[in-house]
């Protein structure tokens, strides 16, 4: 058997290059200008890599009971390592992917197909257009891991945005969200305050070295109308190879401190990350 080589290809929004993993038979990472973007195992598709994947992971796990099927909105395609996660922890699930780069999504299916029968429907969209034409109280989950190159597009980080989240998800459904941002945290406070003013319960799990102003991170936002298991969210953040920091209620409060909900008409991208905080060559 030939060792599989790197596919590299122009798509509508960048380059982009499918890496083969020399550690795991059948892994690949892609990334887009450089910027990783997903890594997916195809032979072990409950395998996540990427740290902020694995919260986001560690969050579909506790959504609802082992094994329940749920409706799930993904924001955000690239090499659809959650949803293949969701149709091997969760099956029967209903996804809906949306992403709105076509020759990424060709190219991933192409090269990455997902398994016949999955339960996973793509869509080459605008995230915020598919969400506002969405029918209320729709889905369960809806995850929003969206990038145009490594900064969070503006028109998905206002309080109209976050509202039409709200008006999506069903009454127990949990909105999550993989942003990035430093300190002093403008963009990130602005982003928990948008869904402050939508959701009763709000989550937010962060390596404590981000939280602390050290470094460029990633951070994951939870969003919901009803308390999610705080002790089963915080164990299995802690046991990660780099453990994680849950917070929540008044330390949640002080982070956010006096941030604004953000307009349409002031709405900003995610902060450019420094050079060298994600990049690959």
């Amino acid at each position: 058997m030939n060792d599989p080589i790197p596919v590299i290809r122009t798509v509508d929004h960048g380059t982009a290059k499918l890496m083969p993993d020399v550690d795991r038979q059948r892994a690949w990472l892609l990334t887009v200008d450089g910027a990783p973007q997903s890594y997916v195992d195809l032979d072990e598709p409950t395998y996540l890599e990427f740290e902020y994947a694995r919260r986001l992971g560690h969050v579909l796990d506790i959504a609802a009971e082992a094994g329940r099927p749920l409706d799930v909105l993904h924001l955000g395609g690239g090499a659809l390592t959650l949803p293949r996660y969701l149709a091997a922890t969760r099956p029967g699930s209903r996804q809906d992917v949306v992403e709105a780069d076509r020759g990424l999504l060709e190219l991933v299916v192409e090269q990455l197909p997902v398994p016949a029968g999955a339960g996973i429907a793509l869509h080459t969209a605008d995230a915020r257009a598919w969400l506002e034409a969405a029918p209320a109280d729709s889905a369960d989950v809806i995850v929003a891991d969206v990038f145009g190159g490594s900064r969070v597009p503006a028109h998905l980080t206002s309080v109209a945005y976050a509202r039409e989240a709200g008006r999506v998800l069903r009454d127990g459904g949990v909105y999550l969200a993989n942003l990035a941002d430093a300190a002093p945290f403008a963009f990130l406070r602005c982003q928990l305050a948008n869904f402050a003013e939508v959701f009763e319960e709000l989550v937010l799990i962060a390596e404590p070295g981000v939280l602390r102003g050290r470094r460029f991170g990633n951070a994951v936002l939870v969003a919901g109308r009803h308390p999610v298991d705080l002790a089963a969210l915080t164990r299995l953040a802690a046991s990660d190879a780099f453990p994680a920091r849950v917070e929540h209620g008044l330390a949640l409060r002080e982070f956010i401190g006096g941030a604004r909900p953000v307009t349409d008409d002031d709405a900003v991208p995610s902060p450019e990350p420094p050079d060298g905080a994600f990049s690959i060559g």
